[in-house]
């Protein structure tokens, strides 16, 4: 999961002129706005994929240092997932991982990001996604990246660690719920209440609640909650472990040893069952790595693409 805790206050990209701005549209028809840097002919593809209750702003650091750094030789697209930023709604039961992976797939298609390398980074959510996707049939998938960034994630059982064990709440099942059919004045007055409800019912410890309760501020003033609490039902039900050792990609995971939302032990799986996987661990950093740590994550970015370029690794 992903609070928006340090996001910028706005994007400020380099240079507006490369930047072409559009709409995907998925199988069922919802509008995902897009963002895509450098169009030209290039040596490689990295698609950015944002977390819970964020927006594509959030990569604003990596995209700078991508275009600054390597101009028109890497092809650089972000997107808002379906119910955030300037993307479309979408019915509450769509907000599942397994949703956005078949959205990422719909991206993947309609860009065709078949003609170089692809590598796709994600942070928190955007990851599990990237997780999810590669789950999928081979037959659903228009194209495997030849490189990943795993950045403050986990590959399920979120429910076990940290705030997520607050999925397992009863609280959170009763939210949604309320969210269906509730109006929505009653339930941002709600929200916060519930929320401290259900870190009691999870036996959060003061730093956990003080996270949960930025957290919540944070959903509430940013996101639609018919968002923000129905990808918590599907975040409870997210599971792509069996994926992991199945991954051939060069991957590096980068997480914050101080993060209550993905603790390490989600990482530490992740590196412990992914084939060849390199582990970057922060000491002291928290969750939102992309602002955060963001030269950490430049890094990673770095990591795979050189490797990635560097030996014509590619699975179209």
């Amino acid at each position: 999961m992903t609070a928006m805790l340090a996001a910028p206050s706005a994007p400020t990209y380099r240079d507006d002129s490369l930047t072409a701005h559009y709409t995907v549209a998925t199988a069922d028809g919802v509008d995902l706005a897009v963002r895509e840097y450098c169009p030209s002919h290039v040596e490689a593809t990295i698609v950015l994929l944002h977390g819970f209750c964020l927006s594509q702003d959030e990569w604003v650091r990596q995209v700078d240092y991508l275009t600054e750094r390597f101009g028109d030789r890497v092809r650089v697209i972000t997107f808002d997932h379906r119910g955030h930023g300037h993307s479309g709604g979408a019915p509450m039961h769509t907000y599942t991982v397994h949703q956005l992976a078949a959205d990422l797939a719909s991206i993947a298609d309609q860009l065709h990001l078949d003609d170089a390398p692809v590598i796709f980074g994600g942070h928190s959510m955007g990851a599990m996604t990237i997780l999810q996707y590669l789950a999928l049939p081979r037959w659903a998938r228009p194209v495997d990246p030849a490189g990943l960034v795993l950045v403050a994630t986990a590959a399920g059982r979120l429910g076990e660690h940290g705030l997520g064990r607050l999925l397992a709440s009863p609280l959170t099942g009763a939210l949604y719920h309320l969210v269906a059919h509730a109006p929505n004045t009653i339930l941002r007055t709600l929200a916060g209440p519930v929320c401290a409800a259900a870190g009691r019912y999870a036996h959060c410890g003061g730093a956990e609640r003080a996270t949960l309760s930025a957290l919540t501020a944070s959903a509430v003033a940013r996101t639609p909650l018919g968002t923000a609490v129905g990808f918590l039902r599907g975040l409870a039900r997210y599971d792509a472990t069996a994926v992991l050792a199945t991954i051939t990609a060069a991957t590096v995971i980068v997480s914050g040893d101080a993060d209550l939302l993905t603790p390490a032990a989600h990482a530490d799986e992740l590196a412990a069952t992914i084939p060849g996987a390199e582990h970057i661990r922060l000491h002291g950093a928290g969750h939102m790595l992309p602002t955060e740590a963001s030269r950490a994550v430049n890094d990673a970015l770095t990591r795979v693409l050189h490797h990635v370029t560097t030996s014509g690794k590619s699975r179209r």
